[in-house]
């Protein structure tokens, strides 16, 4: 029978475990060797490699307007595309030249999968397509790892072209490191040889463009003529004429179609130059070329960002480049990743560190530090999991190890602690650690599946905010599962080796032996390190000082204060626990505290309802970048937007002054790189400018202003710049959303769209709603056109298409690339176009004549194009957006700070109401309120699953539905101290954060509430009454409760104030540089509080309320058996 009994109790792991010490001892070696290495080569990023299920299809049809866009080339690839199944929504943006469709899959589709399926679609649109159409569409999915990691900037007293050889040379070598896919230049000149035409001269030659091209196209050739054989050898033959120099292609001789030859020198300038500058960069107010680097997906981003910095300093400064080349960094996200890993981990240490030491001061110090231990080992097994599932080490994934800090050492709390209670009755340790573990094994799994409950669920996050934030339950359930591990398999054997026997009873004279013992050692190991310190080895005496100096005042004051609190603080906290307990379940005081709590639940939700917290979706963090985006009217040279980026430029500098030592640099954009930082459309766009701010690490910042102040100082200051439309922004943390205030206004209508949309512009910006920036609409209504009408019935008189005409002047104003001028691997094109004076002067085209063969008489003709067609000036549409086959405009500002978008878009929904639109006109809030309304209804479906999922686990432990609830009341309740938390520290309620929090709180204090009921239940069987049962569950499970709660929300204390302290610098220079704040805490912050606020509550809940609600389940029970009795 005692056989069985032991059988039963033991788990077969942790005896294994014990039996085989050296086993353990080796594995859990292994297991911290190849955690650390694992952490060490670990891909590191600042935010996960995210795949976003957006497939683009770009087409390019140079010479286009909007309108003709749409319908030759938007409206037939989206006609194909809607009948593609998974999607989500189309949009797409019809511009001058260029055409942008984005269709939104749901997060479920594999990304290949619907990139095919979109090419299909695409393909199937080709016969409907233009057929000179200069490159077929490009399909190409959102990759967040193609966003430059860095922006090298490469400036000096140097013309562009010379600049674009250094950037070339730099570009071969960073392209070299196996870490980067490409380096792109920006704001370099673009070589091609000219040919422009003198149209005079042309006409008068009888030369039209084509004889031009074929002249060209025909002496430009290398034909390879096979090979013959001589002497024994084959040799290959060549005819070789490909253009090794401009003066060649000048000295060509044209044959006309009327038999005349003419040199093309005679006729055209040919000149081996460069295409007309369209974009302008600068940084510091100096042009600049920029190198955009970008990463391989899944390779180190420290690493990559440290190789190609210490290229630039030992191979590209004073050697590869003269020595006056300038070469700055900009936008470096290893700078920022670097950092947030940084503070992140320090916040793991100084959260470990507490939970230790308010360990020690229940379970002293070697049982807290062997407890304490199954932190680090429990994520070392974790770092050996998260490769192959192919994460990188980024901020979620590090909260979530953050997060389950405080949580992970609740398993070998109750082994460790267990352990000792039964080594008190049992002598033989090995023989109490088996019974120990055996004795808690189901309880624990049973605790710890209902903590995981929540997070099984936000495992299958839908949408870009799920794909986003996956890591962090994935992380937390590997942590936990590997927290089970080291509880049952490495504690137990640390438990066995180190734990002391209760009953050993030390005297004075061991103490002092102890005492005067530490004093030799610490005296030689100071002496050790005092001649490291005269040796010069700073860090290693720093680090002997400061381990002697911590182990002395242990030993010396925080020992005393431990063995103060155990024999008498501790004690006389139980007794007035116990007092106060025994007062509240005596009466009807039980049934008064559940009236009370109901009421204070009802109070709760009407204080919130009063105070009207600020409402947000998405923590709001303090700026590390600012961007003003300058947005002139459709065509707009793009020399007038840089001449109003350079204002810009001025006043933004007025605002942040001279040698700001908070700002890295000021980076001014025109034309190319100036896209929103959400747009997917990526065309040059002549009438945008935009300016970056990127300021210092928050660490290094100096003048003390927030960077928020900066951004409301930018804003002001942009006011009054006529003639552009200007928005100032910030960077944004977190996954991609809208913009806060976004509204989609759709019809197929178009001039009652238009029309609606701005009186419905109108009318919102009439009622002055505070905390609105500005309302802008994208829609541009007037972009300048010249519009050629040719008299179609004239011109097939006179033989002639409209295709014929349209090809013409398309070629003598945009050009005709006619061949490729070849150097080394390089290819240059060789365009054909009218000189400027004549392509830009509307007047000259008209004069032009068009030369062909009539193909009736076979006779050469030559046809004025003022003949046969007519000018008229016109505007037509900037650009056309449409949604789901729809035209759609869309109204959008930004929030000023102070102001939350949720308030503000509740009081334009309530004023839209009075607001009449067309039939046929529709009106959606989109944006940012899309996907708050998509993640509050999931955190509300997971917060369900997990309840479900905890109350069949209450339900199989316990096999009783009134405990099952009782318990699962903690959840609720426990609401309570989230609300007042928020209430009182004037916080804001965050949709994400705070939610995610309340859904994550539930699984956590439902494990508290289990020890309480479940050693109630022990009592009862023991035959103790149900009164006394609870006060007795209360009293022994206080020290548990108190432990597991504290322990996490300790663990989340530092990041939920901000703290941040400097482990390295401590031991390197004695310099720990200890600040608060920082952008880790304007992420996690909400959600550290939520869990802080209701882990306190719920842990009174626990202590006071369970047992009183076990009370009242129990005399209901009686009275109903009373009830049916009689």
């Amino acid at each position: 029978m005692a056989e069985k009994q032991n059988k039963i109790k033991e788990f077969f792991a942790t005896s294994w475990a014990i039996n085989n010490t050296t086993s353990v001892y080796v594995l859990a070696f292994f297991i911290s060797i190849l955690g650390a290495l694992n952490y060490i080569f670990i891909p590191k990023e600042q935010f996960p490699e995210v795949v976003i299920p957006y497939i683009m299809v770009n087409t390019i049809y140079p010479g286009t307007s909007p309108e003709d866009m749409e319908n030759l080339v938007t409206r037939p690839i989206e006609k194909q595309l809607k009948s593609i199944s998974d999607v989500k929504n189309i949009k797409s943006t019809s511009i001058q030249d260029y055409s942008a469709i984005v269709v939104e899959f749901t997060t479920d589709v594999d990304l290949a999968d619907a990139k095919q399926r979109v090419r299909d679609a695409v393909d199937k649109s080709k016969p409907d397509l233009p057929s000179d159409l200069p490159d077929q569409p490009q399909i190409m999915d959102i990759d967040l790892s193609e966003i430059p990691i860095m922006y090298i900037n490469i400036s000096g007293n140097y013309d562009l072209d010379k600049l674009k050889k250094f950037a070339e040379l730099a570009q071969d070598k960073i392209e070299t490191l196996k870490e980067i896919t490409r380096v792109d230049i920006v704001g370099a000149l673009e070589r091609e040889v000219q040919i422009d035409v003198d149209m005079y001269k042309m006409q008068a030659a009888k030369v039209a463009f084509s004889d031009i091209e074929r002249a060209v196209a025909a002496e430009n050739i290398t034909i390879s003529g096979g090979s013959i054989t001589q002497n024994g050898l084959r040799r290959n033959v060549r005819v070789k004429g490909q253009f090794e120099s401009a003066d060649e292609i000048k000295n060509i001789i044209i044959h006309s179609s009327s038999g005349a030859m003419v040199y093309l020198k005679d006729i055209a300038a040919v000149v081996d130059g460069f295409k007309e500058q369209e974009s302008f960069s600068r940084i510091g107010g100096k042009n600049v070329i920029t190198l955009n680097v970008v990463k391989k997906s899944g390779q180190n981003l420290l690493d990559a960002s440290d190789q190609i910095k210490h290229m630039i300093e030992t191979e590209f400064k004073g050697k590869l480049f003269p020595s006056d080349l300038d070469v700055t960094l900009t936008g470096d996200m290893s700078t920022y990743t670097r950092n947030t890993l940084e503070e992140l981990n320090n916040t793991i240490i100084i959260g470990f560190i507490l939970v230790t030491i308010v360990l020690m001061f229940f379970m002293g110090f070697t049982n807290s530090f062997f407890v304490a231990l199954s932190v680090p080992l429990s994520m070392a097994v974790a770092y050996m999991v998260l490769p192959s599932l192919g994460f990188s080490m980024n901020m979620i994934v590090m909260f979530g190890f953050i997060f389950a800090l405080g949580i992970v050492v609740d398993d070998a709390i109750v082994v460790i602690e267990n352990t000792h209670r039964i080594h008190r009755h049992v002598p033989d340790i090995r023989k109490a650690a088996k019974m120990a573990a055996g004795e808690v094994f189901l309880p624990i799994l049973s605790g710890t599946l209902t903590t995981l409950a929540p997070f099984f669920p936000l495992a299958f996050w839908p949408g870009t905010v799920g794909e986003f934030m996956y890591y962090m339950p994935v992380t937390l359930i590997i942590a936990l599962f590997a927290s089970l591990f080291v509880a049952y398999i490495i504690n137990p054997v640390f438990a066995v080796s180190f734990m002391k026997h209760e009953y050993e009873v030390q005297d004075d004279s061991v103490h002092k032996n102890k005492a005067k013992r530490f004093m030799i050692w610490g005296g030689i190991i100071l002496a050790i390190g005092l001649m490291g310190y005269l040796a010069g080895l700073h860090t290693f005496a720093h680090v002997i000082f400061i381990m002697v100096g911590l182990v002395a005042f242990f030993r010396f004051v925080i020992a005393q204060f431990i063995e103060k609190f155990q024999h008498i603080t501790w004690p006389w906290i139980m007794k007035i626990y116990e007092r106060q307990l025994r007062y509240l379940v005596s009466g009807a005081r039980p049934y008064y505290m559940l009236i009370g709590m109901i009421g204070a639940f009802i109070l709760t939700l009407f204080l919130v309802g009063v105070k009207g917290p600020d409402v947000l979706f998405f923590p709001n963090n303090s700026p590390n970048n600012i961007f003003v985006y300058i947005k002139m009217h459709e065509g707009t040279h793009q020399i007038v937007t840089d001449s109003v980026t350079r204002m810009v430029e001025d006043r933004v500098n007025g605002v942040l002054g001279k040698n700001n030592p908070d700002v890295e640099s000021v980076l001014a954009n025109v034309t190319v790189g100036t896209g929103d930082e959400e747009s997917f459309v990526r065309a040059n766009a002549f009438n945008k400018g935009k300016v970056s701010i990127n300021f210092v690490e928050h660490k290094y910042r100096k003048s003390g202003i927030s960077t928020d102040v900066y951004l409301d100082r930018i804003r002001e200051a942009m006011k009054g710049i006529a003639g552009a439309e200007i928005t100032v922004e910030k960077n944004r943390m977190g996954p991609p959303t809208g913009k806060p205030i976004n509204i989609e206004v759709s019809s197929e209508n178009m001039p009652d769209l238009i029309s609606d949309a701005n009186r419905f512009m109108a009318y919102l910006d009439s009622l002055q709603i505070p905390g609105i920036e500005e309302l802008k609409s994208d829609f541009e209504a007037i972009k300048p056109e010249i519009i050629i009408n040719v008299d179609r019935e004239r011109a097939m008189r006179e033989g002639l298409s409209i295709g014929q005409i349209g090809m013409e002047i398309r070629t003598a104003i945009f050009g005709k690339e006619i061949s490729k001028y070849k150097v080394d691997e390089d290819e240059f094109p060789i365009q054909l176009r009218y000189d400027k004076a004549t392509r830009e002067n509307i007047n000259n085209l008209m004069n032009l004549t068009i030369t062909y063969r009539d193909m009736n008489s076979g006779l050469l003709r030559s046809i004025p194009l003022s003949t046969v067609a007519t000018v008229k000036y016109d505007d037509s549409y900037g650009g056309i957006n449409r949604k789901d086959l729809k035209r759609m405009i869309t109204i959008s500002s930004n929030v000023l700070s102070g102001y939350t978008a949720n308030a503000i878009i509740a009081k334009i929904k309530d004023e839209s109401a009075n607001f009449q639109f067309t039939e046929g006109v529709n009106v959606a809030f989109t944006g940012e309120q899309e996907d708050q309304a998509e993640t509050s209804m999931f955190l509300m479906k997971a917060m369900f699953i997990a309840i479900a999922l905890i109350f069949f686990i209450l339900i199989t432990q316990f096999n009783s539905i009134s405990k099952t609830i009782i318990i699962l009341s903690e959840v609720i309740f426990s609401i309570i101290g989230v609300l007042l938390g928020v209430i009182i520290f004037d916080l804001d309620i965050v949709i994400l954060m705070t939610g995610l929090g309340i859904v994550a709180l539930g699984g956590i204090v439902v494990r508290n509430g289990i020890l309480i009921v479940e050693f109630a239940d022990t009592m009862v069987e023991r035959g103790y009454k149900v009164k006394e049962a609870v006060i007795q569950a209360g009293i022994t499970r206080t020290t548990p409760v108190i432990l597991t709660a504290t322990a996490t929300m300790l663990g989340l204390v530092p990041l939920a104030v901000g703290m941040n302290v400097n482990f390295i610098t401590l031991f390197t220079d004695l310099n720990p540089h200890i600040y608060f704040g920082g952008d880790n805490v304007a992420f996690w912050g909400p959600l550290a509080w939520t869990i802080i606020f209701g882990l306190s509550f719920a842990t009174f809940l626990t202590l006071i309320f369970v047992p009183a609600m076990y009370y009242i389940a129990y005399a209901f029970k009686v009275k109903l058996k009373y009830w049916r009795r009689h």
